[in-house]
């Protein structure tokens, strides 16, 4: 096949976002290559003409999805310094807890399936997840490295956890009381800091 310039990373895009929806809501055992090329508006063969297997799209799709959380983080923390955190968390317990499986977070959403997956797999989402928490303590002060990296882990690791549990409540105040909770604890936990940082002064 002969692509205009420019349209086969088009495709190839459109084919790793189609993968990631599918993944979100199905999990990696519930879509094969053609469910995949159908979501995307391709065929199946024009899918292996960009990845070698299903498996392959499946890392894509992690580095993409991982990717957009760490573009999230610093698009929050250019806009509101400090106070970043709190928007985030906002946004998470409530846009993605709420938001169609498909569209919910990589981070959360692809874990369970990472888990099972090979350590290649294993690997690419932890890279990925590195990155996110190296995103996300940059710039916290008076907090050490280690100690704003540490509280990054257990944060997003609240937020994720928060969301997960959530979702899988048929009762939606039950839903949107753990929601609230967990919005609730990163406030207290960014207040701590704030805080702490004012007395160091």
């Amino acid at each position: 096949m002969r692509y205009k310039p420019g349209q086969k990373e088009q495709t190839r895009e459109r084919i790793v976002h189609a993968a990631g929806r599918c993944f979100r809501k199905g999990g990696y055992g519930g879509i094969g290559v053609d469910g995949i090329a159908k979501e995307a508006g391709v065929t199946s063969g024009a899918f292996y003409g960009h990845f070698d297997s299903k498996m392959e799209a499946f890392a894509a799709a992690i580095t993409s999805g991982m990717g957009e959380v760490r573009t999230l983080i610093e698009k929050l923390q250019q806009e509101h310094g400090d106070g970043w955190w709190s928007q985030f968390a906002h946004f998470y317990m409530n846009q993605k807890r709420t938001c169609d499986l498909a569209e919910s977070c990589a981070m959360q959403s692809l874990a369970p399936e990472v888990g099972r997956s090979e350590m290649a797999i294993r690997g690419v989402f932890e890279d990925e997840l590195r990155q996110i928490v190296q995103a996300a303590s940059r710039g916290v002060a008076p907090e050490s490295d280690d100690k704003a990296m540490d509280r990054a882990w257990a944060t997003l690791a609240m937020l994720v956890g928060g969301v997960t549990l959530a979702r899988a409540v048929r009762d939606e105040e039950l839903s949107g009381r753990i929601a609230r909770a967990i919005e609730h604890a990163v406030g207290v936990m960014q207040e701590a800091v704030r805080t702490s940082g004012d007395v160091a002064k």
